[in-house]
């Protein structure tokens, strides 16, 4: 190295991911921490996203499990569910109450979604 060289120094680096250089590109591996409400709807979507598996595909059926992966997606990555996150599963929930009354996990669903 010579003296007209930019240096770098990184100390410590925990639960963090960084990238350095062109095209360089960082993931962060470390789940973010959930409470307990947040992991019963985490069960409870994933349920339920297993019970929508055994019924014939339509609108509303595709659109509630792309509301369900989107709740797991969030809850994983930040370690709960937003409000309008929330809202939206609320919404797409009640449009496919016709499918659902077979459910007990949509029951389960929507009882932790104040429904």
């Amino acid at each position: 190295m010579t003296t007209d060289e930019p240096s770098v120094s990184i100390s410590n680096v925990s639960h963090s991911s960084l990238a350095i250089g062109k095209g360089a590109r960082s993931e962060n591996r470390y789940a973010a921490a959930r409470d307990e409400s947040a992991e019963a709807l985490l069960r409870a979507v994933r349920e339920l996203r297993a019970d929508l598996a055994r019924l014939n595909a339509s609108d509303e059926t595709r659109a509630l499990d792309e509301a369900l992966a989107d709740t797991e997606n969030e809850i994983a990555r930040t370690g709960t569910a937003g409000d309008t996150r929330r809202q939206r599963l609320r919404e797409v929930l009640s449009d496919a109450q016709s499918v659902l009354t077979l459910f007990a996990s949509a029951g389960a669903v929507a009882g932790l979604l104040g429904l």
